[in-house]
């Protein structure tokens, strides 16, 4: 079983994890895009963000990596950030689901290389 050290280890561990720029600016732009989704009424926030950053960290540390990948973010996106936005009324009713405009988003936003 973990114990408090071991937990604090691995989140020092976690923190080492590389993270370029062009990464952080991917991040931002799926972030902003939720803001400007019309079929959301409420978009992920900075905390939000924040959070997918630390979430890709810890998965590229899990995966054995020391640097995050555009892959995990994009394989994190509708995990963390779903619960993150609400949909517009008129969306709901229409039958929108958040995971879709989240995927649409995923889709059109520029993935860096």
């Amino acid at each position: 079983m973990a114990g408090a050290e071991d937990l604090e280890r691995a989140r020092q561990a976690v923190a080492t994890v590389a993270v370029e720029g062009e990464i952080i600016g991917y991040i931002v732009d799926l972030v902003r895009a939720t803001r400007q989704a019309p079929s959301f009424q409420l978009g992920v926030s900075p905390r939000g963000a924040t959070a997918l950053l630390n979430t890709a960290r810890a998965w590229a540390w899990l995966s054995g990596r020391s640097f995050v990948t555009p892959d995990d973010v994009k394989a994190l996106a509708l995990p963390c950030l779903r619960h993150r936005v609400a949909l517009q009324p008129d969306a709901q009713m229409d039958g929108v689901r958040v995971d879709d405009v989240l995927g649409s988003i995923l889709a059109s936003v520029p993935v860096p290389r």
